[in-house]
């Protein structure tokens, strides 16, 4: 279904300099992450690099986060209008690395927490993000680690968000600890046996696929940012299993550049883009250069509305100098707010002008409290408890987009 990136693209996407930022590649979270096509056309050393993590730039969870019980949450509210198909998923990343020690009492408050945190801020979707790990670039080994949560952990997290009415998806992603980035990431593994790869990846998603379904997820993530792996006759396999535990979407997560570049041979029937393009303007440039910024990016691909197409991933840090390498995990400059408000504002705009399916913000510690002000030592990317960022999701989440069925022929 996809194809490979041509080579005068992937050689202008790829060369962009390294050195000004102009490349914001995700080591932890997502380096260069793969690209697919579906017929749609018309600052420290210790971090899990899967989304989050423990240390500042993965927005992970602080140690005061990580020793603090929070206080006992009531029932959580509900959305106003649940998510129905054709409706435009307005959601939150939620990066969740398990702790062992945190008993089903401690996951079911926080669970109620983030839910509360989300229905406030007019979301109907929310899409939980954690971790699994390998043994190195080549092993073909991957498994739950210290990080990944139970089945049944994910099970109450899940519960509590449907009953708050916010649609789910499900969304393990390799960690890249051991990948020692930035020059190793989960997009450029290389496992010596690709069929035993898979086989151990798809005894791995098994018991979460069966979550999943338990609790109605709308969306399950097969694969995020896996370049090296695309186009691998195990993706058929892995996903026609997946299908048969889990009655809902299985999509698979393309990085932005490989989206603009070319196709992701994946077979999947949903794109996520995890959408970090960078644009080179001051730190005070008006709302609609920053719109024309990711325009010119997302025409590169085409032209016109993209109602098939759902920003898996969209953020920014809150500092100056981020609209040009919004995806920098490690750079810690000064603190602006209105820098990460502003991009949320035109992200905004360009979902509702290309009639996309949606966008989720990245992102949310599941072990903080939502409701905090964020430290210092805090990831930039964080946007709960940054006043700014927050009014402009609420009307986002709020706008009148229909979605993208909505005057679109699909």
């Amino acid at each position: 279904m996809l194809a490979i990136l041509p080579v005068t693209v992937t050689s202008l996407v790829i060369g962009l300099p390294f050195v000004v930022g102009d490349h914001p590649l995700r080591w932890r979270q997502g380096s260069l992450e793969p690209a697919l096509v579906l017929r749609d056309s018309p600052s420290g050393p210790a971090r899990t690099a899967a989304h989050g993590a423990t240390t500042a730039p993965t927005g992970g969870a602080s140690p005061a986060e990580q020793t603090q019980e929070a206080p006992p949450a009531g029932p959580a509210p509900k959305v106003d209008k649940p998510w129905k198909a054709g409706m435009p998923e307005w959601g939150v990343q939620i990066f969740w690395e398990d702790k062992k020690d945190r008993d089903d009492a401690y996951i079911e408050n926080q669970a109620r927490k983030h839910a509360a945190y989300l229905v406030g801020l007019k979301a109907n979707a929310v899409s939980v993000s954690f971790p699994f790990y390998t043994e190195g670039r080549t092993s073909t080994k991957l498994s739950a680690g210290h990080g990944t949560p139970t089945p049944e952990h994910l099970e109450t997290v899940l519960r509590v968000f449907r009953e708050a009415g916010l649609r789910t998806t499900v969304r393990p992603t390799l960690d890249e600890v051991v990948l020692v980035p930035p020059e190793g990431w989960r997009g450029n593994i290389k496992p010596t046996d690709k069929a035993a790869w898979f086989d151990s990846y798809e005894a791995l998603l098994g018991p979460y696929l069966d979550v999943a379904q338990r609790q109605r997820a709308a969306t399950f993530v097969i694969g995020t940012e896996l370049n090296s792996m695309e186009g691998d006759p195990g993706w058929k396999s892995l996903i026609a299993t997946a299908e048969k535990r889990f009655k809902g979407e299985v999509s698979y997560d393309a990085n932005w550049d490989n989206y603009v570049g070319g196709h992701i041979d994946v077979p999947v029937e949903r794109l996520g883009v995890d959408a970090y393009f960078p644009v080179k303007v001051p730190d005070d440039a008006p709302v609609d250069r920053l719109v024309d910024g990711w325009n010119a990016w997302l025409d590169k691909k085409t032209k016109g509305p993209l109602p098939r197409i759902v920003l898996a991933e969209a953020g920014i840090s809150a500092m100056d100098g981020a609209y040009s390498a919004p995806g920098d995990f490690y750079a810690r400059r000064k603190l602006n707010p209105l820098v990460q408000a502003n991009w949320y504002k035109a992200v905004c705009q360009v979902v509702r002008e290309r009639k996309m399916t949606g966008v989720y913000w990245w992102s949310v510690s599941f072990n903080a409290d939502p409701k905090a002000a964020p430290k210092e030592e805090d990831s930039r990317l964080n946007f709960a408890g940054r006043p700014d960022s927050e009014r402009e999701i609420r009307s986002c989440f709020g706008s009148d987009y229909a979605g993208p069925g909505a005057g679109t022929t699909p």
